[in-house]
């Protein structure tokens, strides 16, 4: 948590409640459903808060912004996103019905008002979104033909609306068809050496009315 508030300090009284309340909490559901690795609880704000936050560091969301959160698992980046931009919209949505359930929890347990979750596989969402976050849930090319129709048409950011990919390793040959696609390395902002290869990928996508 220190290492959060290092990096994020200008934080509200609430947001550092809720993001404290964080680690009982995944602790906690972690017991009956594992959404966190073993391994990894321990280190839930460095390998998975922070992590989230990333997205935090290239872009900030504007009021009223709609996000959704694509193969969030336990409600990574989505939880940690809401909470930074409670004025923002936030729709997680999971395949694996256990893993909405830990998030309804975890959500229900920050009483977190700007968070919605679905149950349902990318290609099954409805609405229009202004980013579509995700933690390397597929290749590029697999993830965007699962979420390009959930692109908005209106941009409310100077960042193109689109999809926002925490990403790690060698992009090189993933993203070659994608040349509009900006690599954004998180070791710009995190010094810490788990971020040394971890990436914030920014694809832009055009709107597909329907």
């Amino acid at each position: 948590m220190k290492t959060i508030l290092k990096h994020f300090n200008d934080l509200t009284e609430e947001q550092r409640s809720q993001l404290f309340q964080l680690q009982s909490l995944y602790q906690d559901w972690n017991l009956k459903i594992n959404v966190v690795s073993r391994k990894d609880i321990d280190e839930l704000y460095l390998r998975h808060v922070m992590h989230s936050l990333g997205i935090a560091k290239v872009i900030s969301f504007n009021p009223g912004s709609r996000i959704i959160d694509i193969g969030t698992g336990g409600g990574f980046p989505g939880i940690p996103l809401a909470i930074l931009f409670p004025e923002s919209q936030f729709h997680l949505v999971d395949s694996i019905g256990k893993k909405i359930k830990v998030v309804d929890e975890v959500v229900k347990g920050l009483d977190l008002k700007n968070v919605i979750s679905t149950h349902s596989r990318a290609e099954s969402i409805q609405g229009k979104y202004d980013f579509i976050v995700s933690r390397a849930v597929a290749r590029m090319d697999t993830f965007v033909s699962w979420v390009r129709h959930l692109v908005a048409k209106k941009n409310n950011h100077e960042m193109r609306n689109g999809i926002l990919y925490l990403k790690g390793g060698d992009l090189t040959e993933e993203l070659s068809n994608y040349p509009k696609a900006n690599i954004i390395p998180l070791s710009t902002y995190f010094e810490e050496p788990y971020f040394e290869t971890k990436s914030v990928v920014h694809l832009p996508l055009k709107y597909r009315g329907k």
